[in-house]
């Protein structure tokens, strides 16, 4: 039964519209992928095109399982104030450059930053770490060309994302402190920091009626870090695998300064709440802001829900105030 507990009356149109199409799907493991990721697109539909921006420009890189697809998004400062390295989410399953096209465009404009978008290689068709992999070679390229990008050597980088790519942006500040990258800030949006879904209170409060479903949070994971079956049991040292779930990291000290956001209504809620706690406790400066009434997605929702709106304008300043600090 879906939980009564009303969200904000600005998102509930949008809650109604999923709960009634899910209602009248077959379960999640009886959807192929195409028609999942075309149902999101679907979705998203739902938002206005994005603002204008002065430049964007599709390109490719060498990853390595083959080319990265980047998009690059340029507002009217010039050279910009830093480069956000964007990865978008979707449960490492679905979404891509165009599901976020929107998000992009609204972070540079209003960061006065470039931001790029990657197209890392998506589950199942490929599997953990392919994700992570290519999100490494994408900032890594990024991070060494970006003089040819800006048209400066020392451009700042912050790395951002939702969801399973706040999971990404996560895991790629650990990564980079490890490699010696310098990032700026790490703007992470309801990001997926443990795979073992181990029955945080949000994930049962808010598993069902919110848009995203601990069903299909399974269904993502399954896809990505095992098999794809229904019921399936993942081997626990896959799962505690820091690249899965950076929460489990030996040591947060030393990461970027961290920009958090979560969601009342989100089953991610709880998890992100417990990467606050644990990188505030390993020393790294860390913002977080908690959206009252809001579930899982209403960051793509600008400008149809005024929170994302708010939302969107909170990354941007976090990742000015980040590029512009000594």
């Amino acid at each position: 039964m879906l939980s009564q507990r009303p969200v904000s009356p600005e998102i509930q149109p949008i809650v109604d519209l999923v709960n009634d199409a899910a209602a009248d799907a077959p379960p999640v493991w009886d959807q192929p992928v195409a028609e999942r990721r075309a149902a999101y697109h679907a979705l998203i539909a739902a938002v206005q095109p994005g603002p204008e921006v002065a430049k964007v420009t599709n390109y490719t890189v060498d990853g390595p399982g083959g080319p990265i697809a980047l998009r690059s998004y340029q507002s009217t400062m010039d050279p910009p104030l830093g480069i956000i390295v964007f990865f978008h989410g979707g449960g490492w399953v679905i979404g891509d450059l165009d599901s976020h096209d929107h998000v992009c465009r609204e972070l540079t404009v209003k960061s006065d930053a470039l931001v790029v978008s990657v197209d890392y290689r998506l589950a199942p068709e490929t599997k953990f770490p392919g994700a992570v992999n290519d999100s490494w070679a994408a900032l890594r390229w990024i991070a060494e060309n970006r003089g040819g990008l800006t048209g400066d050597l020392q451009t700042p980088i912050a790395v951002c994302g939702d969801s399973a790519g706040g999971n990404l942006a996560a895991v790629m500040a650990l990564i980079a402190r490890d490699e010696g990258l310098e990032l700026a800030s790490q703007l992470l949006v309801y990001p997926a920091v443990d795979s073992r879904m181990n029955g945080q209170g949000s994930l049962i409060e808010n598993g069902e009626g919110y848009v995203l479903t601990r069903e299909t949070m399974l269904w993502f994971r399954s896809n990505y870090l095992g098999s794809g079956e229904r019921d399936e049991q993942i081997p626990d040292a896959r799962l505690a695998d820091w690249r899965a779930s950076p929460l489990l990291a030996e040591s947060l000290a030393g990461v970027a300064p961290a920009h958090v956001i979560t969601a009342e209504f989100d089953p991610l809620r709880d998890e992100g709440l417990a990467y606050v706690d644990a990188l505030r406790s390993a020393g790294v400066e860390t913002v977080h802001n908690d959206y009252d009434g809001m579930v899982h997605i209403f960051f793509q929702l600008s400008p149809i829900v005024p929170s994302a709106t708010t939302a969107i304008n909170e990354v941007a300043a976090a990742a000015r105030e980040s590029f512009v600090s000594d």
